[in-house]
């Protein structure tokens, strides 16, 4: 999956620099306000998949004294980065254009470059959303649109789609702005589809952000997993009762996993270690992204830690 998410993310880099060129060529030649702002989306949609792909390079580094854990959450510190960029360079940027051209039209030049340079980008950027959406469909698996992105742990599936989705509304906002600024000599309508292409941008923007702020300070696995999680380590034969079980995301393929398990009082000591030892194997079968498993000690000496406090009151 990490291999398709970079072809996905490479397609898109390639494809919106190819067409950021053309597009600034065009607004240069047509003056249109809505050309300039899509001429400025596709240059922060480039960056912000070099962005996102400097950050799985970061997040990919090995464990070392000052982070333990591991650097698997600088991809979601990145991937909010690319939703700020989103919002402040793009979305603000297209909306400043557009009212600064309905307060200052000016007449449409020649629209053929316009025309063809928007039919070229509809063409490579329907292309990076083919390769997109198959990585993101292959995660979503059987859930719908937006339950995927608020489950996914991996942002790089669902933002690449969303980023050439985005681009495609707004090649649509901005052809129907050439279109009918044309036909009706209306110069006005320009700078009212920039505004929209930036409220457009925006919006996507601050869910980005919304969906990446879960994953930067920290989510586990959902209630239906933790559910299927519980009965697999209750159905061991030496286990009680599960008092918690506490999950948390390190990154797309890391998970750390606390147990608090009461294990059978009649269990030796090293019956214990084996059923720990076989309940490590469990979780890890079911789910191997779960790369640390503790259990906390607490609970296995609860009873007796209850009796004493008991007896010391008595």
């Amino acid at each position: 999956m990490a291999s398709e998410s970079k072809t996905a993310i490479y397609a898109a880099m390639a494809g919106n620099f190819a067409i950021a060129v053309t597009k600034f060529i065009a607004a240069s030649a047509s003056g249109s306000s809505a050309m300039l702002s899509e001429a400025i989306h596709s240059v922060v949609d480039t960056g912000n998949q070099a962005l996102l792909l400097f950050g799985l390079y970061r997040s990919k580094r090995p464990p070392d004294f000052a982070h333990p854990y591991g650097h698997g959450r600088e991809l979601y510190f990145w991937s909010l980065i690319v939703s700020l960029t989103i919002f402040a360079v793009g979305g603000g940027v297209s909306f400043y254009e557009g009212v600064s051209h309905l307060q200052h039209p000016e007449p449409l030049k020649d629209p053929f470059w316009s025309y063809a340079v928007l039919a070229f980008a509809f063409l490579f950027e329907g292309i990076s959303w083919i390769f997109g959406w198959r990585v993101f469909k292959a995660a979503k698996g059987d859930q719908g649109i937006l339950e995927a992105i608020h489950n996914s742990k991996d942002p790089t599936t669902f933002i690449v789609v969303f980023e050439d989705t985005g681009a495609l509304i707004g090649l649509a906002i901005a052809l129907a702005s050439l279109f009918f600024g044309q036909l009706l000599r209306n110069s006005y309508l320009d700078g009212a589809a920039s505004i929209a292409i930036g409220l457009v941008l925006g919006l996507m923007a601050v869910f980005l952000a919304y969906e990446t702020k879960g994953l930067l300070i920290g989510e586990g696995f959902g209630r239906e997993t933790l559910g299927r999680l519980r009965d697999s380590i209750e159905g061991d034969e030496g286990v009680e009762k599960v008092n918690r079980l506490l999950t948390m995301f390190f990154g797309p393929d890391e998970v750390m996993l606390t147990l608090e398990v009461r294990f059978r009082r009649e269990l030796s000591a090293a019956e214990v270690r084996s059923s720990i030892a076989r309940l490590k194997r469990i979780v890890r079968k079911e789910h191997p992204e779960v790369k640390r498993i503790y259990f906390a000690d607490e609970s296995i000496f609860e009873d007796e830690l209850e009796a004493e406090e008991n007896e010391s009151e008595a």
